[in-house]
């Protein structure tokens, strides 16, 4: 079993900063990628940054999020800076894994809310 569980979401203002936090356990041989997606109230889930060697950021948060790896490499945060009302959304943490004795596959967490209002 892997699991991933992600913590840091909350309500902040307008211009204000959050850090997501997300780890994952369990039977983990390796992990590749690993990166942060979000969805909005009726709207499909999108991409905000992924991770493997170098990162990779959705236009829209460009400049204000920063992803990172831990150093044992099975955790991944989001520091979001300069928080907009349209980041408003729940966050779910992402990672390509392969577990011990299966198969490559994405996992993702439960997700977090964060909401950006003042």
């Amino acid at each position: 079993q892997v699991q991933l569980v992600e913590s840091g979401g909350g309500l902040v203002q307008p211009g204000g900063s959050l850090r997501l936090s997300c780890a994952a356990s369990g039977s983990i041989f390796s992990i590749n990628a690993m990166g942060w997606y979000r969805q909005a109230p009726g709207k499909q889930r999108e991409l905000v940054a992924t991770i493997t060697s170098g990162s990779n950021y959705a236009d829209s948060v460009k400049d204000r999020f920063t992803i990172s790896r831990g150093n044992a490499k099975n955790t991944v945060y989001l520091q979001m800076n300069s928080l907009k009302a349209e980041d408003t959304a729940v966050y779910y943490c992402y990672a390509d894994v392969l577990p011990i004795g299966s198969s490559r596959r994405p996992y993702w967490g439960q997700g977090t809310q964060v909401t950006v209002s003042s």
